[in-house]
């Protein structure tokens, strides 16, 4: 870890006035980031609250011209500002000009962003849980603005397409439901709270619980009727899309084609696999013998919770010091199990003063009880260390190089996703998923990310399926039958996972491309040291860096700026 420590500049300033600026309108994000003060509230989701976000982004623009970058530091913080506010304003211009619908989609939208919060918030002492029903309180009315949001834009036109208002309206009924909304799991978290708090509480719950319930009969009664059939956003709003989550720009119709090779050389590797597991197998075969195989199963989730700890744990002590600098806050990761029941794996990053750690969280769904680690080694890496919690809770660490903006609010899903897939290839590489039944875990996953490349790519801008699904126009069945030849998941998990797809245009393959991206930048630099370079060494100062756009990473690792 470097020792070096630097006088504030002027854009340094800049840039953390607008990280403090942007907290103010999204209390949401400022939990999220770990920024305390505003956990009580919910951000204006009305079309007024949406434009008071693009001109805050607008205005800090506008004050970085005038500013001039003192040194390397601030050159890429500049490039960083730029690269990220300037997309953040074009999304917004989109919506805003009646171009481009409020997002409504069944992951990533404000549906979600408003329940999903409350696992994060604080439940330790009295005033925690006083912010907790604070934010239910508000519920309600943050519902209300964004039903405003969504119906101005469909004054506009503008309507997300169908099948995620059916899908997002089966979820707000979830959450509206008794005894299937995950409001109620707040409920068992204050079990010993005082009888006037779990009151409170209770009533809190039923308004937030009620406010899911009108919501899903607008977007039923109203928002549906209007919502186009058509799952593709089409090709100008996907390059968009694709430099927002990438912080790059890409050719399309290249990496549509890569996809392809990239999922047949995968495919390859997963039948070489699958004869290790047992000689003659198919794919298909390999993963059923590893499904029942009792070594690699785990029953309940305190086992798969457990079980994550300790292989997270391990990383982090055999890593340390050898193929990275891991300073002693960032030793600390906590492995969860979300409140939440949605399906999804995911990473949280630490507070800004380390207080609330890192943590890897698993939103089991309903039902399940059984685990294949078989399937999950390479998941711990990828969320925990050298994937995402080093990454993410280094650069948050960093407070003598980078300032806050810097260190909390500049990641990008192509660096984030990209690097913690390179990071699964280099614990293969470091010999961490010898055993072919781990090794498989990593490949099918592969499978996934290099799978949805291709669909994702290819539904969105109307590119020709491959002959394997027919050819021709993608549709929602050859998008069906192309995903499940390549993928090893439940029904269930997979329709999800297509669903994600159609209505998160650019998201999903931001992963792999991230992955390719940051492999050609390890290459780059290998080519141009050549004897000279220390693998350890480049790890160290790419991630120095921060979570910048991969344009801006591969400039700074290149002295470019």
């Amino acid at each position: 870890m470097t020792d070096q420590t630097r006088q504030q500049t002027e854009i340094d300033r800049l840039a953390e006035a607008h990280l403090d600026a942007a907290a103010a309108l999204s209390p949401l994000e400022a939990t999220y980031l770990g920024i305390p003060g505003r956990d009580g509230e919910i951000d204006d989701l009305s079309i007024e609250g949406r434009r008071a976000a693009r001109d805050l982004a607008a205005r800090t623009l506008s004050s970085l011209d005038e500013l001039e970058p003192q040194d390397d530091t601030d050159r890429v913080t500049a490039a960083a500002l730029r690269e990220r506010l300037g997309l953040e304003v074009a999304q917004h211009d989109l919506v805003l000009e009646g171009r481009a619908p409020v997002d409504l989609n069944v992951i990533s939208s404000d549906v979600q962003a408003v329940r999903d919060i409350f696992d994060l918030m604080g439940k330790e002492t009295a005033e925690h849980w006083d912010a907790v029903v604070s934010r239910l309180r508000a519920v309600p009315q943050a519902l209300e603005q964004y039903t405003s949001s969504l119906a101005w834009s469909a004054e506009q036109g503008q309507v997300v397409p169908r099948r995620q208002v059916v899908k997002v309206t089966e979820q707000c009924r979830d959450q509206a439901g008794d005894g299937t909304s995950t409001f109620e799991v707040l409920l068992r978290e204050a079990e010993g709270q005082p009888e006037a708090l779990r009151t409170a509480l209770e009533e809190a719950i039923t308004g937030a619980k009620a406010a899911y319930g009108a919501l899903a009969t607008y977007l039923d009664d109203e928002l549906a009727p209007r919502a186009p059939e058509s799952d593709a956003c089409g090709r100008e709003l996907y390059a968009l899309r694709s430099r927002g989550f990438l912080g790059a720009t890409i050719d399309l119709e290249e990496t549509y084609r890569w996809g392809q090779e990239e999922l047949a050389r995968i495919t390859r590797m997963m039948e070489e696999t699958a004869e290790q597991i047992r000689p003659g197998a198919t794919v298909k075969e390999a993963v059923a013998i590893l499904d029942e195989d009792p070594a690699y199963q785990l029953d309940g989730t305190d086992a798969l919770r457990e079980w994550m700890q300790v292989k997270a744990d391990e990383a982090v002590a055999e890593l340390a010091g050898t193929h990275f600098d891991i300073p002693e806050p960032v030793r600390r990761i906590e492995c969860m199990i979300a409140p939440s029941q949605t399906g999804g794996i995911y990473y949280t990053g630490p507070s800004e003063d380390f207080s609330r750690p890192g943590r890897m969280w698993w939103s089991v769904p309903k039902g399940v009880t059984r685990f294949s680690t078989w399937r999950e080694l390479t998941t711990v890496y990828h969320e925990g260390v050298p994937g995402h919690h080093l990454q993410i809770a280094q650069t948050v660490y960093r407070s003598e190089l980078l300032n806050r903006w810097r260190r909390l609010a500049s990641w990008t899903s192509g660096h984030g996703e990209g690097w913690a897939l390179y990071s699964e290839w280099l614990m293969a590489d470091l010999g961490y998923m010898d055993d072919p039944g781990n090794r498989m875990g990593l490949l099918d996953g592969q499978s996934l990310r290099a799978a949805r490349v291709v669909l994702d790519i290819g539904v969105h801008c109307g590119f020709e399926a491959p002959e394997e699904v027919g050819g021709g126009e993608w549709t929602y069945d050859k998008a069906w039958a192309f995903l499940e030849a390549h993928t090893n998941m439940d029904e269930g998990f997979t329709r999800f996972e297509l669903d994600r797809y159609l209505g998160w245009p650019g998201q999903a393959p931001s992963y792999k491309i991230g992955e390719r991206l940051w492999l050609e930048l390890r290459d780059e630099v290998a080519r141009r040291e050549g004897d000279a370079f220390d693998l350890k060494a480049f790890h160290r100062r790419a991630l120095d860096i921060g979570g910048v756009g991969l344009d801006t990473l591969r400039a700074a690792v290149l002295g470019e700026l």
